[in-house]
């Protein structure tokens, strides 16, 4: 282990930071044990100015730069505003420490601003990558190799994933979790975190579909009872008719607290139903069709590729038949971030 010094953390640092180590640093033996592995890296440097960090905050962590190497994934949170706005250089020993870390295998991971480390370490040349919305200009001018994508929340090609900037990286934290551990534990952690509507997050993405998006009262009894009732007949009306709303005053008071229709909300919670199945089970793929709701195996196909990206056959080839709740061993993945200041 490295013995880092005292590291400033800019105010824009603080929240890309406190996700991956919400989602990632504390047990949820419940869920998944053992659960990830997170440790916090640092470049060892003190800000060049001599200023102190914004609210007089420092970290301290055990772990240099040295020890990304080994890590199952690595995630760049962000990197200093003077680094993308005024072309200050990263730390060269940040930029070989990533290459080596993905020279050996590990997954990389950069949340909003840290993009523009794995753009500089050449990690996003010739890849589809995004970041803040702010800053993609910027991203794809000084690294003209890199495919850069602004209309999506996140990224995921394969080994290197990136996110565009604050909440987004939430977004992506949880998609790694659903990679990694399935839709099913995914959906419980955002339920934890009570995080915001599902938003969609881009192309070719196992996107989750069913965290539930609401509590607003006198919503949440009836999306309960629509939940439980996915394999069957259901229409607006009908959910309508259990709130004891008329299906006008339903459809503004679902649209309002979720921002999708109730029909839109149907199509997401049977897919999520369906990803479940896929997950857990060995069942046919007409089976998971009929018993999340959306019929034959063709409409099943045609709603996984247009809203998850694959068909329900590559989505069940990319999770191991272990999920939670049978007795096989999770995957345990160790994380760690790089953080600069």
């Amino acid at each position: 282990m490295v013995v880092t010094e005292d590291i400033g953390v800019p105010s824009w640092d603080l929240y890309e930071l406190s996700i991956p180590c919400t989602v990632f640093g504390k047990p949820q033996p419940d869920l998944a044990d053992p659960w990830y592995d997170l440790r916090l890296c640092g470049t060892g440097e003190r800000r060049q100015d001599g200023s102190p960090a914004e609210f007089g905050l420092a970290l301290r962590t055990r772990y240099g730069l040295d020890d990304l190497v080994g890590a199952d994934t690595v995630i760049v949170p962000s990197v200093p505003d003077s680094c993308v706005e005024d072309g200050r250089a990263l730390p060269p020993a940040l930029i070989t420490a990533l290459r080596r870390a993905y020279d050996a295998g590990s997954r990389m991971v950069s949340l909003c601003t840290g993009a523009f480390a794995l753009a500089e370490a050449g990690l996003l040349d010739g890849r589809r990558a995004t970041a803040h919305w702010m800053h993609t200009a910027q991203l794809a001018e000084r690294y003209p190799k890199v495919h850069v994508d602004d209309s999506v929340l996140y990224v995921d090609d394969g080994d290197v994933l990136t996110s565009a900037g604050l909440t987004a990286g939430l977004d992506l934290c949880l998609h790694l979790v659903r990679r990694d551990l399935g839709a099913h534990v995914a959906n419980q952690l955002a339920r934890r975190m009570v995080v915001p509507a599902h938003r969609p997050g881009g192309q070719a993405q196992f996107i989750d579909l069913s965290v539930p998006t609401t509590d607003d009262e006198g919503l949440g009894s009836v999306l309960e009872w629509a939940r439980e009732r996915l394999d069957q007949p259901l229409t607006v009306e009908d959910m309508a008719r259990q709130a004891a709303m008329s299906p006008r005053t339903f459809y503004r008071r679902l649209q309002a607290a979720t921002g999708t229709t109730p029909l839109q909300w149907l199509l997401n919670e049977r897919l999520g139903r369906a990803q479940g199945l896929l997950e857990t089970t060995d069942l046919p793929i007409e089976k998971v069709g009929e018993l999340s709701g959306l019929g034959t195996a063709n409409n099943l196909r045609h709603h996984f590729l247009r809203q998850v990206g694959v068909s329900p056959s590559d989505y069940r080839r990319a999770f191991p038949r272990g999920m939670p709740g049978s007795s096989s061993v999770i995957h345990r993945a160790q994380v760690r971030g790089s953080t600069l200041g």
